[in-house]
């Protein structure tokens, strides 16, 4: 596979070893002659001095025969143009951006992205898994359908217990999928189903209706 990275920060110094070192053929695109000139002294002559954004530097790179195009700079602005030069421009079938603002995520989506990768997303869906006042997790995207899958811990507190799912104020675009209660088999919720109290659901909601499920299950 031929894959193509821009950026030769740390992130696109390790990725572009990684990807290496699994056999697949990379080439990296760099602004900074210095940066350029030490990774391929590291790694042979595998960097590109030039800017990921402009047509002809991914033309003079190969673009058109790419199978996967990465941008990984410290600019979202940069990322999300080189991606959309490499997409539209040169048809690379998958595009990978790193955001540096998780507020972005969705607005990448939007303008055909395929994929976002946000460190400071990740470390956040990890502090809500530790810390029980989030009581929510984001576990899967489904690009193609703009959905997420989360998991909601209900707590004592919540407005929910005790109701029937037909009874509370689910967005329209909010799916319960299953709930998972210690010590008991996961139950496939139904309009009768009651929510009680420390119940794991997992739903499925488009991004922009997430609030409103977790208000009705969590609270405001």
């Amino acid at each position: 596979m031929y894959i193509m990275v821009v950026g030769g920060g740390q992130i696109g110094y390790y990725l572009t070893k990684g990807l290496l070192d699994a056999g697949h053929e990379v080439l990296l695109i760099e602004k900074d002659a210095k940066t350029c000139d030490k990774i391929s002294q590291d790694m042979g002559g595998i960097c590109l001095r030039g800017d990921g954004c402009e047509t002809a530097t991914l033309e003079r790179s190969g673009a058109g025969r790419a199978d996967m195009f990465i941008a990984v700079t410290g600019d979202d602005e940069d990322n999300l143009i080189a991606c959309q030069v490499a997409k539209h421009k040169f048809k690379v079938p998958h595009t990978v951006s790193r955001v540096r603002n998780p507020k972005n995520e969705t607005l990448f989506k939007k303008l055909g992205i395929d994929a976002t990768v946000s460190s400071t997303r990740i470390i956040l869906e990890h502090i809500e898994r530790e810390v029980p006042s989030h009581r929510m997790a984001h576990l899967l995207t489904i690009q193609d359908k703009g959905l997420e899958i989360v998991e909601i811990s209900v707590p004592e507190d919540s407005a929910a217990v005790g109701k029937k799912v037909s009874e509370l104020t689910l967005p329209k675009e909010g799916v319960l999928s299953l709930i998972i209660r210690a010590g008991k088999k996961p139950v496939v919720p139904n309009a009768t189903t009651t929510i009680e109290a420390q119940d794991q659901i997992i739903a499925v909601v488009s991004p922009e209706n997430e609030e409103a499920l977790r208000a009705a299950l969590v609270g405001g």
